[in-house]
């Protein structure tokens, strides 16, 4: 099986997003990188933002020397609100005015057991995971929707819809998501602006580089038997935000390896 910078190496370039633009929250690595580097090879113009100047500008680098066009935009999204609008305000501007595409990856997941929640990471979780999207998407949706068209994509978990005893608020963050992204796709869908999620499993990423051993675990258990790759993650949402995906609205697309949908053992 390929690894997932294999694949990302050796991504095929097609139009299928050409004259698109895609803003990618968090994407100086993990599964942001990828889905940027997956939107690019198929034709979108992508904003690549992070909190470390240098990993941000790597991948669009990496973008650029594929044949892709990207810019890179230092950002913190545990920042207050009005940050986060002149972050949306500056993507628009790197991208000429106009946003087509927003990816919500940023997200944050510290934390363990209840009690040992510190209350800087409730705070982190709080305004990572739900409130810079909800920003994002009170600034852009607006203007996909005057456009007529447009499209966003939340990143999930599939820990939202499964309770386990050592990690909380972390899913509670990501069912949350779920839940905005129907209402969402109820508001904005009349007006051309389909709104989904996608939900990673288990995920080979570098945020989750130091659990390695339990990732592989976790994965034994699953239909895929093997960890989720970040590129896995990248090509479901290039497929949300494509035409092919025209009548999805405010769906969760499960890419997880079936370990919330089914138990081998």
């Amino acid at each position: 099986m390929q690894t997932n910078e294999q694949l990302l190496s050796a991504l095929p370039a097609d139009s299928t997003l050409a004259g698109r633009t895609a803003v990618v929250t968090g994407s100086s690595g993990g599964i942001g990188e990828a889905v940027a580097r997956v939107l690019a090879a198929s034709g979108a113009e992508v904003l690549v933002s992070g909190r470390d100047p240098e990993r941000t500008r790597a991948v669009v680098d990496s973008i650029l020397a594929a044949g892709g066009l990207a810019h890179p935009l230092t950002a913190d999204l545990t920042a207050e609100p009005a940050d986060v609008r002149a972050f949306a305000r500056d993507a628009e501007a790197a991208l000429g005015g106009r946003v087509d595409i927003l990816v919500n990856n940023a997200g944050v997941y510290p934390g363990s057991r209840t009690a040992d929640v510190t209350d800087d990471e409730m705070q982190a979780l709080w305004a990572t995971n739900i409130r810079a999207p909800h920003v994002l998407v009170a600034r852009l949706a607006p203007r996909m929707a005057e456009r007529g068209s447009g499209a966003v994509v939340n990143i999930g978990s599939w820990m939202a819809r499964v309770g386990v005893p050592y990690k909380a608020l972390y899913p509670a963050t990501k069912a949350a998501i779920e839940h905005l992204t129907r209402a969402w796709a109820a508001e904005y869908g009349p007006r051309g602006v389909r709104v989904n999620t996608v939900a990673p499993g288990a995920t080979d990423s570098l945020g989750n580089a130091k659990n390695a051993d339990l990732l592989v675990e976790m994965a034994k258990g699953t239909p895929a038997g093997v960890p989720v790759r970040p590129v896995d993650v990248a090509h479901a949402v290039r497929f949300l935000v494509s035409d092919e995906a025209a009548l999805v609205h405010g769906a969760t697309l499960d890419v997880d390896g079936g370990i919330a949908a089914t138990r081998l053992r």
